[in-house]
């Protein structure tokens, strides 16, 4: 009888409360971490070009850290060891099978202008665009700050459908600031949109629709594997093989 009564007892008040609080607690961790990356994205982008080297993998390096001091674990960040093999493998198929499309794309003569970008007219340059500049300064800060810290934090507050959601469009949000040049600098797009003020807009839109919609694909991937290794497999394939692919298109047509 006393166990059976025990048992109907309501809940203390107390754990009712500590569980807000947790829940609070898990709000602001996002919301700290949402506004260091709107932070670092601006002064990355408007403020000195060395800021843009610097900035992006400090802030992802602190972010880490943060969370780290705020209880998110390792396999919560997509860092933990357990899910190497998993990560590795989803790494292998990502990246072949965008080597795949880019190899066609580059093949065909209607898609080739799109990789005729003006930044990878050399192979020397998109060399060390493709094996240094794009892992280092893009691709690995980036999946750190959004699949690592702001998967782990946002996972907590409302599961994997708001990381998919509200993670993607940070993501798409993010690519803004460098999206301005999009449409001058791309032969392919200059031809379709223009490189006036419209041409901007249409290259503001398409970069975040695109982004967001890769980073749904990163953040499925990093679900998946359990592991950052596969997105950054795919990130990188994605900007580092592009790079490779228009220095030798220009390389081809000129």
């Amino acid at each position: 009888m006393i166990e059976s009564a025990a048992a109907d007892a309501p809940p203390h008040p107390l754990i009712g409360q500590l569980a807000a609080l947790h829940h609070f607690r898990t709000y602001v961790d996002v919301g700290v971490v949402v506004v260091v990356l709107v932070t670092t994205n601006l002064l990355a982008h408007f403020t000195t070009p060395m800021a843009n080297v610097v900035v992006v993998p400090a802030a992802a390096i602190g972010l880490v850290l943060l969370v780290r001091s705020r209880g998110l674990g390792w396999s919560e960040l997509g860092l933990g060891r357990d899910n190497w093999r998993s990560g590795a493998w989803y790494a292998a198929g990502a990246v072949g099978l965008v080597g795949a499309v880019i190899a066609v794309g580059a093949i065909l003569p209607w898609t080739r202008p799109m990789f005729m970008n003006d930044h990878y007219a050399t192979i020397s340059g998109a060399l060390l665009a493709s094996l240094v500049i794009i892992p280092l300064q893009t691709v690995i800060p980036e999946e750190l700050a959004f699949r690592g810290v702001l998967h782990g934090a946002m996972d907590r507050a409302w599961g994997f459908r708001g990381v998919a959601a509200a993670g993607s469009l940070l993501f798409g949000m993010w690519h803004i600031a460098t999206s301005f040049g999009l449409t001058s600098s791309n032969v392919g797009f200059s031809h379709l949109f223009g490189v006036g003020v419209l041409g901007v807009i249409a290259g503001i839109v398409m970069a975040v629709i695109a982004t967001g919609a890769a980073g749904f694909v990163f953040t499925w991937l990093r679900r998946r594997s359990g592991s950052l290794i596969a997105p950054i497999a795919l990130h990188w394939s994605l900007n580092g093989l592009g790079a490779l692919a228009a220095a030798l298109v220009w390389h081809l047509s000129t």
